[in-house]
């Protein structure tokens, strides 16, 4: 899957190492970002990262045509402490002038992507996003290039949410000093998820460390359940986006209404 999602991306990397050799690559974004890990660690109680994806891979179409904007407001009014924002186009039918169109509610965004090089850091570094997301098996042929992307989002003000699946993605992860650790429950060979990968990790979690939970979170108890086990977030899409009522359906898990 994982090669699948990188093949897509290199039409995008063509494009931006040409616009770098022309001296066009858009400035960097000015604005001041909020700190991502501090919106997760100082909430005090579980946060929910809300996620815009208007499809996927497994589910197909999920919200299509559903604004961005007006997703922003529903996330903001409904307890979310930050926005993770899809942003890649051909699978999940999303854009990178989302994270403009989701700014400015008061919300740290992440943008989730298919990230591993440079220039792809220099790119979101032109939006508003607070923070991005790195893969650790997109990195397994070479883990010094996932250091490598951290410092240099750390150069921009950009946090790196760093994404692994098992015991040994948490190693490369470390050694690459990420400092946000997401765990995926979805096995990407069968893309079936299972909540029992978190409840295993989490128990190697470090105190410096801030974890979230992502893929499968349907239920309110399901979310107090990561946090009783030291998860500060979990991040929740399809549950959301894919309700009738995304407004109620938020504040069910976040327990605000």
């Amino acid at each position: 899957m994982l090669e699948k999602f990188r093949a897509a991306k290199q039409a995008e990397i063509r494009a931006l190492k040409d616009r770098a050799l022309s001296g066009s690559l858009p400035a960097v974004y000015p604005g001041q970002r909020p700190s991502f890990g501090a919106a997760l660690r100082g909430f005090g109680q579980i946060a929910v990262i809300a996620e815009y994806k208007p499809a996927s891979p497994s589910r197909g179409a999920i919200r299509e045509g559903c604004p961005p904007q007006e997703m922003a407001r529903v996330y903001a009014n409904g307890g979310a402490q930050a926005i993770s924002v899809l942003t890649e186009a051909r699978y999940f039918r999303s854009s990178l002038s989302f994270l403009w169109e989701m700014d400015g509610f008061g919300l740290p965004l992440l943008r989730k992507d298919f990230l591993f090089d440079p220039l792809q850091v220099r790119q979101t570094a032109a939006t508003p996003a607070a923070a991005l997301l790195l893969i650790v098996r997109m990195f397994a042929a070479a883990p010094e290039v996932l250091a490598e992307l951290l410092r240099e989002a750390e150069q921009y003000g950009l946090e790196a949410v760093v994404e692994v699946f098992d015991g040994s993605d948490l190693e490369l992860a470390r050694q690459a000093n990420a400092k946000i650790i997401q765990v995926n429950n979805r096995d990407l060979s069968t893309l079936k998820v299972d909540l029992n990968t978190s409840r295993g990790l989490i128990g190697r979690k470090q105190d410096t460390e801030v974890w979230i939970c992502a893929s499968g979170i349907t239920r309110r108890d399901e979310v107090l359940e990561m946090g009783a086990l030291g998860f500060e977030a979990c991040l929740i899409g399809t549950s959301i986006m894919g309700s009738p009522d995304p407004s109620r359906m938020l504040r069910e898990l976040t327990g605000s209404g």
